[in-house]
């Protein structure tokens, strides 16, 4: 008689939440790190909502995602940074290359605005996330002989743009996070974070159509040729 390990049925029950279209349509979505109503996950992913409402009972039985109820409504949300770490890793595996064909040119089009900048679930990528992991890389603010690490000048610089950096959690303060379209990481953990959310503060990106997609604004663009280098047509 074999006996699995625990560790098995775990690892094999994780895998089962996401070997499903649906289940995995719902978690790409969510990958832009806002919460969603069920019903509006039903609609992006073009299921009833009775099929949602099974799908999304156990993603978030499995510890995948969050759910939060104000008044008769419903939302979810990717369970932790950790969840979003996964889901993206996994689509790394697949490569770019692994994907069909664009159907209609609003499809091209949409294709084209996630790979040049988006989000994460809380920080940036795409050309834009790697552009700007490179850029601090070079000008000696971000470490990545071991790993991704703030140098002290990295600090300094978060500091100087009045953007607070709250260590001392679970979350690491900086990590790399593998890119699935640039195939190379670019800036996570807390002061990924950060930077994506003071980006979108300031004005320096905007969110564009329904998907994770982000544009940097012409404020944005002298923004980061100022403070990190990065040529507007890197950005474009």
């Amino acid at each position: 008689m074999t006996i699995r390990s625990p560790a098995a049925r775990d690892l094999a029950a994780l895998a089962a939440l996401l070997a499903d279209e649906t289940r995995a349509a719902f978690c790409l979505a969510l990958l832009d790190g806002r919460a969603w109503t069920a019903g509006e996950l039903a609609r992006h992913a073009r299921v009833a909502p009775s099929t949602a409402s099974g799908h999304l009972g156990r993603l978030v039985a499995g510890g995948l995602l969050a759910e939060e109820r104000q008044g008769r409504h419903r939302y979810v949300r990717l369970a932790d940074a950790r969840a979003a770490r996964l889901v993206e890793g996994l689509l790394a595996h697949t490569g770019p290359e692994a994907a069909a064909p664009p159907r209609t040119l609003r499809e091209a089009g949409a294709r084209g605005a996630m790979a040049r900048g988006r989000t994460c679930y809380d920080h940036l990528a795409g050309r834009l996330g790697t552009a700007i992991a490179d850029a601090m890389t070079a000008r000696g603010l971000l470490e990545r002989e071991a790993g991704f690490a703030l140098s002290g000048s990295g600090l300094r610089w978060f500091a100087g743009l009045g953007v607070e950096l709250a260590a001392g959690g679970r979350r690491p303060l900086a990590r790399g996070c593998l890119d699935w379209t640039e195939r190379r990481p670019h800036l996570a953990g807390v002061a990924g974070a950060a930077l994506c959310r003071h980006a979108l503060d300031s004005g320096w990106c905007v969110r564009i159509g329904t998907e994770r997609a982000v544009k940097v604004t012409a404020e944005g663009e002298r923004a980061l040729g100022d403070l990190l280098g990065i040529a507007p047509a890197a950005l474009r």
